[in-house]
């Protein structure tokens, strides 16, 4: 009696209606845990590159460094994500903003902070990947294996009717095939609703980290950017180091096209907290 209720057994034994559904779950299950896996790789891979990119950011490192570390970076087949992203997509367009002559501060603020908020959506955009699907199927699998428990009731039900005597033993393997659906869509539901709302969690953290970031670079570049010097001599008082080095190797040769952003000195040290 074992051997012929095992689950194998009532999964094979099945109505095909029952054993549709039964491969829909199981093909659910299988599409969310490599989504599961997938995400739980990528998001581990974004907290170590934003955690890194942080603290070069904070190290006091000239800005037009560290985009020209990034461009080489590129240039070998690495990828920008996260903060990174933000930052570079910040600087590159108040750059060229600042390059260009007789553009006022505020607009070339406008379209730094225009920028940033573009790479922020992009990266939120791509946290968000395929969560909807977990979503999804934490919602409805629970009802489609039930689906499949009432329809393999009912059939039992049917061939139920047709018996003169009627016995348990009659109609526990119809209904214990049908209950095998309710139980697969339960384990397709449980981890897709629980790493659904761990990585939703997660997206959240670190959006929040983004546009926190975003706020404390748009406060480094609007200093920049309203900084007018008004003398020969106040200008060589108030250049730092990192402009002077700037200016040193632009008397010994062009800049490249990938140098041709505006040298910053990023003295401002990381914010407690």
């Amino acid at each position: 009696m074992t051997q012929e209720l095992s689950v194998w057994h009532l999964i094979v034994n099945a109505s095909l209606t029952v054993q549709m559904v039964m491969a829909l779950l199981f093909v659910f299950s299988i599409i969310s845990w490599f989504i599961i896996i997938q995400r739980g790789f990528y998001f581990r891979a974004t907290k170590q590159a934003m955690y890194i990119f942080e603290d070069q950011f904070w190290s006091g490192i000239d800005l037009s460094q560290l985009f020209r570390q990034g461009s080489q970076q590129a240039e070998s087949g690495s990828n920008f994500v996260g903060m990174e992203s933000i930052f570079r997509a910040g600087f590159k367009e108040f750059s060229r903003l600042r390059q260009q002559v007789g553009v006022d501060p505020d607009a070339v603020m406008e379209g730094a902070q225009r920028a940033m908020r573009v790479a922020n959506s992009r990266e939120e955009e791509q946290m968000d990947l395929h969560l909807t699907f977990l979503a999804s199927v934490g919602s409805i699998s629970p009802y489609i294996g039930l689906f499949g428990t009432v329809w393999g009731i009912m059939t039992s039900f049917q061939g139920l009717a047709t018996m003169h005597q009627a016995t348990l033993a009659s109609v526990a393997p119809g209904i214990s095939e049908a209950l095998v659906a309710t139980a697969m869509g339960l384990f397709a539901a449980i981890p897709a609703v629980l790493f659904y709302n761990r990585y939703s969690a997660r997206v959240d953290i670190m959006l929040n980290k983004y546009e926190t970031f975003a706020d404390e670079f748009y406060s480094i570049l609007h200093r920049q950017a309203h900084t007018v010097p008004t003398t020969k001599e106040s200008h060589a008082t108030s250049v730092p180091p990192a402009v002077k080095s700037a200016q040193t190797h632009a008397s010994t040769g062009p800049l490249q096209d990938d140098d041709r952003t505006v040298v910053m000195d990023n003295s401002t040290t990381k914010p407690k907290g």
